[in-house]
């Protein structure tokens, strides 16, 4: 959180001593960062979508070592990530792992590359939407106002939901804003909350639509701005380089460092942090005035 990345990614291998997080078990060895010389590197996934996703980045860096990358992954990634570059194979967790030579977790990527605030792998986009997919959500949009995704809650399961997801409630007030056209990105049980407060017709509802992430990627590309918690989806706009703002929890994780209203991870993020612990309506003030200031098609 402090900017101590090589520290920080170093000490991080300890996350594997924790009860409950055990690694998954190989019977090739672990990847050291030495030139792979046409041998097949396994990637594997862990933790959840919102840390697959910004670490994925680092597939084309291990493909450039000379290697061939075997990436796998959560299910609903599958479709998103056989766009990633670098990436020869694409496979889900439960699928039958093919013949790989060493592998490596995602988050430990950094490490390896002994990644610092100077040297993040961050390009404007890393991730492309299918063009079919963004072309049938681009159609559901409005021509003559700004189109805008909102996703309120992330996965409950998430240690400190509690503290990211805002909840619907202070985006009601946003929903109001003249020459904006609002869109659902938010899917599983909360997306039930637009019918809860009674807010559903002042927002297009796109769950039905959204099968996997694949989906959620192609109605990002589609829109004009998605502003959204701290949650996968502010991730995967991020990774296609889309315009996006972030409701940033006082203790934020530690990828959004401190006081910064960058992201040196995402530059098309822009960050709006609690000044105060639960100061949910500071941040969604600020909010309001920015999206006010955007002027629409």
């Amino acid at each position: 959180m402090k900017g101590n990345l090589r520290q920080g990614f170093d000490e991080y291998e300890w996350r594997w001593r924790l009860p409950g997080n055990k690694p998954q078990q190989f019977d090739k060895p672990a990847w050291s960062g030495a030139a792979l010389d046409g041998r097949v590197i396994l990637l594997h996934a862990e933790q959840g979508a919102g840390d697959s996703i910004p670490f994925a980045r680092y597939a084309l860096l291990v493909a450039a070592k000379g290697g061939q990358v075997i990436l796998q992954c959560q299910t609903p990634l599958v479709s998103l990530f056989e766009q990633l570059k670098g990436v020869e194979q694409v496979i889900a967790r439960d699928d039958p792992l093919p013949a790989f030579d060493v592998h490596a977790p995602l988050l430990s990527l950094p490490r390896i590359f002994k990644t610092d605030l100077d040297s993040i792998p961050a390009p404007d986009a890393y991730l492309n939407a299918d063009a079919a997919r963004t072309k049938k959500f681009a159609e559901m949009l409005y021509s003559t106002r700004l189109n805008v995704g909102i996703a309120w809650a992330g996965k409950p399961s998430h240690r400190n939901d509690r503290k990211r997801s805002a909840g619907i409630e202070p985006f009601i007030d946003l929903l109001g804003t003249p020459d904006k056209a609002f869109h659902s990105l938010q899917v599983g049980p909360r997306s039930a909350d637009l019918v809860s407060n009674g807010c559903a017709g002042l927002i297009r509802d796109h769950g039905s639509n959204i099968s996997d992430f694949a989906d959620t990627a192609a109605l990002i590309a589609a829109l004009d701005l998605v502003i959204s918690v701290d949650t996968s989806v502010c991730h995967l706009a991020g990774a296609l380089g889309k315009p996006c703002w972030v409701a940033i929890p006082y203790t934020p994780d530690w990828r959004w460092l401190m006081e910064r209203e960058d992201s040196p991870w995402h530059p098309s993020l822009r960050l709006f942090r609690q000044a105060s612990f639960g100061d949910w309506p500071g941040v969604f003030s600020r909010l309001t005035a920015a999206l006010e200031n955007m002027i629409s098609p």
